[in-house]
């Protein structure tokens, strides 16, 4: 009983909840408390200061550098009254995840004392090595020089005593290094483009926000079981694992009773969370047993984005306090439910009002149409691109299965607003709002209600569905950052909302009628676009056949995905928009190629090492147990009844010679495999090869470890199995 596996097994049994200390206070009064929010500006900077903060962040003015000296010290102010002993540029580069660097406030002065010194230029940039991260060409190994920029929209805040300060992530020559960057670009042209449209219909209307609201799904494993599956700790999921007996076949995990120790965990997590401004509202279990889900209110985009990194960073750290590894994997365990990241998106104006809610009047419901079409026919014009930007390793497991959405994009906008759209395709009549803001046209239309959420239920399989007054997008794997789903879709609604207002006013110049004008380039895009509309189960095989012939991609893996990110209409779309030039988008395209063949690589890898020096050893060490078995019996056993006895342990020797033999023939065939893409330069043609001569023999492989698995004497297995790795204790 010395196996590893039962070693963690009797330390995960022994934890037991570890107690929480909350602050003596309600929650709204420790909320943000570490956050250099409003409140805190107007205690720490200078009227002008503060005035020209609140410039910066509701009109894009920049800070100059006289009052970024006062800013400046402001913050070093309330950062060193909050704990803070060092400062750090917070940023997004290319890897996906968060990163930092950091600097003491403390400087030496005479006489071998030392004071707290921040100043103007230390909070608006930095200079971090470019070279060290991904940049797909940009920057060659000895181009070191890059540059973070402070991002006043999103406040500075305090973690493990160390001031954070969003910024940009730039290139000497100024090229994008990170997600920010494009992400602040793409929401500055929705804005625009928002405000272009809605001022056909009000002209009070000065400004819109992207709003974002994210579901992030996790799975707990106890630290002492992730510790003894390398594939776990190397992989983030696990390569062999025969399905439990019991999973999530009787539903029961899904909004049950939360364990006690996961609720101690998501209790300090919370109060982290809040205590650094992050708005979690919702917790529960998901489907999968020890798969849990928390969830935000809405915020604007940028700080959402924020907001998860962060978020994601909490729960990696907060579970190591409680004996916790989260797996933010998107299909750690094969057989039950992976983990998304649902991405809720609308837009706000400065007014507070939703422009994909329908309003009271007929007025605003054209309005709520103009930006509900115009939202469909952006996903149609650039369903590979969406495709493309949610491609990885990990989601390729995942989507299509029978828990997320499909790798064909579609949308989905609930039976009455489909009845809608085909009544105005099809409708001969002419729109026109008098002065009251009445309409013939629209009476003879079913009631746009105020509020749809009870009048469309919610289409779970879809890619992209409306919910009443948001969009959905199902298909962003847990582990991904928001950025890269909130660039493209504000992106592409933003250039398809410019084409409407082109096309509107074109009309308009024709001395048709404002409303009527509208009306008419609503209904070219809804017909234009209706072979993106799909009510209907997304799952099923009947629509992976209805969308071939609507002439809808079905793009199964990473590598093929991604070719629309270099697509001309893709490149057109950054370039006119001045989001990403071509060269940062091939930039990105290299990356995502090479990070996904080195996560195939590295599974391969893995693979290979479980299998030939774990897996063989434990099985060929039963095997011999049985031989011996076998011996004895035909020692002390008369030949007919050694004949009849013997017969289920030659069997199952046989068995395991067999299982045996195919994992040792595959491990070889992968490596041979691997060789021949490692010795591939073109990083377009490598990838294609680990994906369609490699990866192939994962299945192959796994099918006979864990065959074996039923097999192999239960106190030999080296791997925590999922029976234990899905049910806490």
């Amino acid at each position: 009983m010395d196996n590893i596996r039962f070693i963690a097994l009797q330390t995960a049994m022994c934890r037991t909840q570890k107690s929480v200390s909350f602050p003596d206070k309600k929650a709204s009064e420790y909320f943000g408390e570490l956050t250099f929010n409003e409140p805190a500006m107007r205690e720490y900077l200078t009227e002008e200061a503060f005035q020209k903060v609140m410039n910066a962040i509701e009109k894009g003015i920049k800070i100059d550098r006289g009052i970024a000296d006062q800013v400046a010290a402001g913050i070093k102010s309330w950062a060193i009254n909050n704990g803070a002993t060092h400062y750090t540029h917070w940023f997004l580069p290319l890897t996906g995840a968060t990163a930092e660097k950091h600097d003491a406030f403390i400087d030496p002065v005479e006489g071998g004392e030392g004071i707290e010194k921040f100043r103007g230029i230390e909070l608006t940039q930095q200079e971090p090595d470019a070279s060290s991260f991904p940049s797909g060409g940009i920057r060659s190994t000895f181009e070191a020089r890059g540059y973070t920029a402070w991002d006043p929209t999103s406040p500075a805040f305090i973690m493990d005593r160390t001031l954070c300060i969003p910024t940009v992530f730039v290139s000497y020559t100024g090229e994008a290094l990170d997600y920010k960057t494009p992400l602040l670009k793409a929401l500055y042209a929705i804005d625009k483009a928002a405000v272009d449209v809605c001022q056909y219909f009000d002209k009070d209307i000065t400004k819109v926000f992207a709003t974002l609201g994210w579901e992030q799904e996790y799975f707990l494993v106890d630290e002492a079981l992730f510790q003894a599956r390398p594939d776990l700790m190397l992989t983030g999921r696990t390569l062999f694992g025969h399905s439990s007996a019991k999973d999530q076949q009787l539903e029961d995990h899904y909004f049950g009773t939360i364990p006690q120790r996961a609720m101690a965990f998501m209790q300090e997590f919370e109060l982290e969370a809040h205590r650094l401004g992050v708005p979690v509202k919702t917790r529960h279990n998901e489907v999968a047993p020890n798969q849990f889900e928390c969830a935000p209110v809405f915020e604007e985009a940028n700080l959402s984005v924020d907001h998860n990194q962060l978020l994601m960073h909490l729960l990696e750290k907060i579970a190591k306090r409680h004996h916790f590894t989260v797996l933010l994997h998107e299909k750690p365990f094969a057989g039950v439910n992976g983990s998304g990241k649902h991405s809720n998106w609308s837009l706000k104006t400065n007014s507070g009002e939703n422009l994909l809610s329908p309003g009271r009047t007929p007025k605003s419901n054209l309005r709520f149409l103009t930006f509900l079409v115009n939202t469909v026919k952006a996903v149609y014009e650039h369903a590979d691109l969406i495709r493309a930007i949610i491609a990885s390793p990990g989601n390729d497991h995942r989507l299509g299965g029978n828990e997320a959405p499909p790798a064909i994009v579609s949308a989905f906008i609930g039976a009455q607003l489909t009845q809608l759209l085909n009544m105005i395709e099809t409708s001969t009549k002419k729109v026109r709002i008098d002065s009251n803001g009445d309409t013939e046209l629209l009476k003879d239309f079913p009631k746009i209600p105020e509020i749809l959420l009870d009048n469309t239920d919610r289409n779970r399989t879809s890619p992209f569905a409306f919910t009443g007054d948001k969009f959905e997008f199902r298909a962003v794997g847990s582990s991904h950052t928001c950025a890269p789903a909130m660039i493209t879709i504000n992106l592409i609604v933003a250039d398809q909302l410019m084409k409407f207002k082109k096309d509107v006013d074109a009309l308009i110049g024709k001395k048709v009628r404002k409303d009527n004008a509208i009306f008419q380039v609503l209904k070219k895009y809804i017909k234009e676009s209706k072979p993106i509309r799909f009510e209907g189960n997304n799952y099923s095989e009947e629509w992976v056949t209805e969308a071939a012939k609507r002439g809808l991609s079905n793009h199964n893996n990473t590598p093929d995905a991604l070719k629309a990110m270099t697509s001309k209409k893709t490149v057109r779309l950054f370039a006119d928009n001045n989001v990403l030039s071509e060269r940062e988008l091939e930039a990105r395209y290299e990356i995502k190629l090479e990070h996904y063949t080195k996560k195939i690589q590295i599974e391969s890898r893995v693979l290979g090492d479980l299998s030939m020096n774990h897996i063989i050893p434990i099985a060929i060490k039963y095997q011999n147990t049985l031989i011996d078995n076998v011996k004895g019996l035909k020692q002390v056993l008369d030949y007919q009844t050694y004949g009849k006895l013997s017969h289920n342990q030659m069997e199952t020797i046989t068995e395991i010679s067999e299982h045996v033999d195919k994992i040792k023939t595959f491990v070889h065939k992968m490596i041979e495999a691997r060789k021949v893409a490692n010795r591939i330069d073109d990083i377009v043609e490598k990838s294609h090869t680990y994906c369609k001569q490699v990866y192939p023999f994962f299945s192959e492989i796994r099918t006979h470890v864990d065959k074996l698995e039923m097999l192999v004497d239960d106190e030999l297995w080296p791997l925590p199995k999922y029976r234990e790795l899905l049910f806490m204790r």
